[in-house]
């Protein structure tokens, strides 16, 4: 793989709120991921959502996670058919000027990448940009994955190394950045927060990282009777401050 040029660290906010984008967007952030179910690791978000994000934030990439159901990434053929439709209705709906790009991952039964099915999941997105997501992480053979889907057309993954936050990882991380080159670029995410960035990328030379910045924030309703656990009067937004101090800290 060709190496790596030296250039700014790129930020990507993970959201899903509707008006995180114009937050993002405001901050000076340079991507954006879209997924509906974070408190379950991520599902994928509605066409609606996609088109919001794309609307608010013009001129950021918006990548979208394409995922059926929370779990394992150990997707059935039926499962891979869903997120080619999906994927599908999503370059439907919104503009061709839109820097559009999915984030996907699946798995074979020995953690290994399933290579077909990745296959099927970037000739859907018609050459919009194509992540590998965390599923990565689960990968015993990272260093091979890597070439792999560098050959089925994957050129960024996102990854923390193994389970844990990234900073448990870093020697792994810095491994990878230096495997992935200009061919797979490297997004690390997994615990980034604005205290520790600037070491993280210091540590693994990354040129992207990947992290929620999110507040709780109480909702509208909150004072009313509340008939679901999950239903408590809050909820996560995404939050300007958090973003701000991100981009400082990497001297943005």
């Amino acid at each position: 793989m060709t190496a790596a040029t030296s250039a700014p660290t790129l930020v990507e906010i993970c959201l899903e709120d509707v008006g995180g984008a114009g937050v993002v967007a405001a901050s000076g952030a340079d991507a954006i991921e879209v997924c509906a179910g974070l408190g379950v690791g991520g599902t994928t978000p509605t066409p609606g959502c996609v088109r919001h994000c794309v609307e608010q934030a013009p001129g950021l990439e918006v990548r979208v996670l394409v995922r059926p159901r929370a779990g394992d990434f150990v997707h059935s053929s039926r499962e891979v058919d869903v997120m080619v439709l999906d994927i599908e209705a999503l370059r439907d709906t919104v503009p061709a000027s839109a820097r559009l790009g999915f984030v996907v991952g699946t798995l074979r039964a020995d953690g290994g990448v399933d290579a077909d099915a990745v296959r099927r999941l970037v000739a859907a997105c018609g050459g919009a940009p194509v992540t590998f997501h965390k599923a990565f992480d689960s990968v015993p053979d990272q260093g091979s994955a890597l070439a792999l889907l560098a050959d089925l057309g994957i050129t960024r993954v996102l990854t923390s190394g193994r389970g844990g936050p990234a900073v448990e990882h870093l020697p792994l991380l810095a491994d990878l950045v230096r495997r992935g080159g200009d061919d797979v670029r490297i997004a690390v995410g997994g615990g980034v927060r604005p205290g520790n960035v600037a070491r993280i990328v210091a540590a693994t030379g990354a040129r992207e990282v990947h992290l929620r910045a999110s507040q709780v924030q109480a909702s509208a309703g909150g004072g009313g009777p509340v008939d679901h656990d999950h239903d408590r009067g809050t909820g996560s937004v995404t939050s300007a401050a958090v973003v701000a101090e991100v981009m400082a800290a990497l001297g943005r």
